[in-house]
């Protein structure tokens, strides 16, 4: 249970700024909330434990939903123009996304590292605070304010409400003591940003001993992404070494990769967690420290966003007196259930992608329920982030 689990609808007190709000995680989640925060009029400070944004780009991919909301938010002046990959796919089949309803269709190419900096520079002009080199350690909650503390802070910072961006290892989320159900890891795919390679581009190209993806890009990195069937995966602690990298991709491709230079290594796994709750009196999670997913087509970005999108507006009404309380508790319910239903779709592609030959007989199925339209189209708005316009659709037709 949450240290001293605040009383709905408590007044706010005194010594806490009734319109302030404290968003612990400087991501994508954590800066588009904080953004959205002051356009709905309120204070909000953005703590974060690195000194420095992230160099290294993990997430690539961005949805139609999440450009449409950062054109909802005037940030696509500050984008630009993205390339555009009008192919998606699910669990590694091939998938159209041009013809999805939205004037974004398709997948669009920005470095996580790009969408942060976007992201940081628009909040602070929102008039967000951001203080790097503030590791949370601490929550207290109190019946009229949240209180936290922690490395970088000469005293604790006290707020109206808290929310937990910091990520799938979440201090916030711990410290309130919200559950973090779900499945351990199975599988895993190492990764690899790899200079002085020369290796075919492959998209979730299958081989006997496992899986391969090499995407070349303008800067002549090679990412390089490899799973090996049968290979159980480990409790990792820390990156895998280049060395397991190159030695992973010769036993599937039959290439070597060793006589390169790895700019970044990371491992991700199929780990899914959903925290039990998205709101706990004045503390809130949104991104990461609210789920946990395997990061393909970009789904932990673009879900995280859309948390955001959907928590700014909400938290800024209730935090400035403008709305009730139950609209943070409609957040819950609304993006708890998308979540939910993004990780057992989820699910599914990884046991295509990942799954050894005993999973042919359900990619076949799959690849044939893909060739009806409106198998296509659901499939389609999924991969962009629109599945509710088709449960809109699906409504109206009952």
């Amino acid at each position: 249970m949450p240290r001293n689990t605040p009383r709905a609808g408590a007044e706010v007190a005194a010594d806490a700024d009734p319109r302030q709000v404290v968003v612990v995680g400087a991501g994508p989640a954590g800066l588009l909330l904080a953004g959205s925060l002051r356009l709905g009029g309120a204070e909000v400070t953005v703590l974060e434990r690195r000194t420095e944004r992230a160099t290294e780009t993990r997430a690539t991919t961005l949805n139609a939903r999440t450009m449409e909301i950062f054109d909802e938010l005037g940030l696509l002046d500050l984008l630009g123009v993205p390339p555009n990959e009008p192919m998606g796919h699910f669990g590694g089949i091939p998938l159209d996304l041009s013809q999805v309803d939205s004037p974004y269709p398709g997948q669009w190419k920005v470095p996580q590292t790009r969408v942060e900096e976007l992201l940081e520079k628009w909040a602070i002009e929102q008039g967000a605070q951001v203080r790097r080199g503030v590791g949370v350690r601490s929550v207290r909650v109190r019946s009229t304010f949240a209180e936290v503390g922690g490395d970088g802070l000469e005293e604790p910072l006290r707020a109206a409400y808290l929310v937990g961006c910091d990520g799938q290892d979440s201090t916030v989320r711990s410290e309130a003591g919200i559950a973090f159900p779900g499945t351990s890891a199975t599988h895993e795919l190492l990764a690899a940003d790899v200079a002085g390679i020369d290796v075919p581009n492959r998209r979730f190209e299958r081989f006997p001993a496992g899986l391969a993806v090499a995407s070349r890009r303008p800067d002549g990195l090679t990412r390089v992404m490899v799973h090996r069937h049968g290979h159980l995966t480990p409790r990792r602690i820390g990156t895998p070494s280049f060395g397991e990298v190159a030695a992973a991709w010769r036993t599937v491709t039959g290439e070597s990769i060793g006589h390169g230079t790895a700019v970044w290594l990371h491992a991700f796994d199929n780990a899914a967690r959903q925290a039990e709750r998205f709101r706990r009196g004045r503390i809130l999670l949104a991104g990461d420290a609210a789920h946990r997913q395997m990061p393909v087509g970009g789904l932990p970005i673009n879900l995280g966003i859309q948390d955001a999108h959907a928590l700014g507006p909400a938290l800024a009404a209730v935090a400035t007196g403008r709305g009730p309380e139950s609209l943070l508790e409609d957040y819950h319910d609304r993006r708890h259930g998308a979540v939910r239903k993004a990780l057992s779709a989820m699910r599914v592609q990884e046991q295509l992608l990942l799954g050894g030959p005993e999973q042919d007989p359900h990619r076949a199925l799959i690849a044939d329920l893909m060739t009806h339209r409106s198998v296509r189209r659901k499939l389609a708005a999924f991969a962009s982030g629109l599945d509710h316009q088709e449960d809109e659709k699906d409504a109206e037709e009952k």
